[in-house]
């Protein structure tokens, strides 16, 4: 069973940082202070867990009236279970209650397909991000 949580708790907190610690630092070699970033201490927080295990985070902040989806990370063990749509949902939905009508992400380019078949169109060039190819996507929402 897969269920998707705002973080509320330092526990949850701790338990998200721990997949996004474990998908980017460990699998990808992100650089730990890279990943754990100043922009953690105003972000939403999302916690997915699968069979009660937390298996996938997420966070949301706001630029310019838009909603960015970020630091989306799924357990290689729960890939393929739904739980990254179940995220990517959870995190447009607080757009939309934040009253905002676009969601726009920063993808790495393997994982542009999973988002564009969420509805999110690329823009922009493609550039590196901690050494990994990334390209700029965005979605809106009203037509949801």
């Amino acid at each position: 069973m897969i269920e998707v949580v705002t973080v509320t708790t330092e526990q949850e907190l701790s338990d998200a940082y721990a997949v996004r610690v474990r998908v980017f630092v460990d699998e990808q070699g992100v650089p730990e202070e890279e990943e754990l970033d100043a922009l953690d201490a105003t972000a939403d927080h999302f916690l997915a867990s699968l069979d009660g295990k937390p298996a996938g985070a997420g966070r949301m902040i706001v630029r310019d009236e838009v909603g960015i989806l970020g630091r989306l990370a799924v357990l290689k063990e729960a890939r393929g279970t739904g739980l990254g749509v179940a995220l990517v949902r959870a995190i447009e939905n607080r757009v939309r209650e934040r009253g905002l009508a676009t969601v726009e992400l920063h993808s790495q380019t393997h994982a542009q397909g999973f988002y564009e078949r969420l509805g999110y169109a690329a823009y922009g060039e493609i550039g590196m991000d901690a050494g990994i190819p990334h390209i700029w996507m965005r979605k809106a929402l009203d037509g949801d």
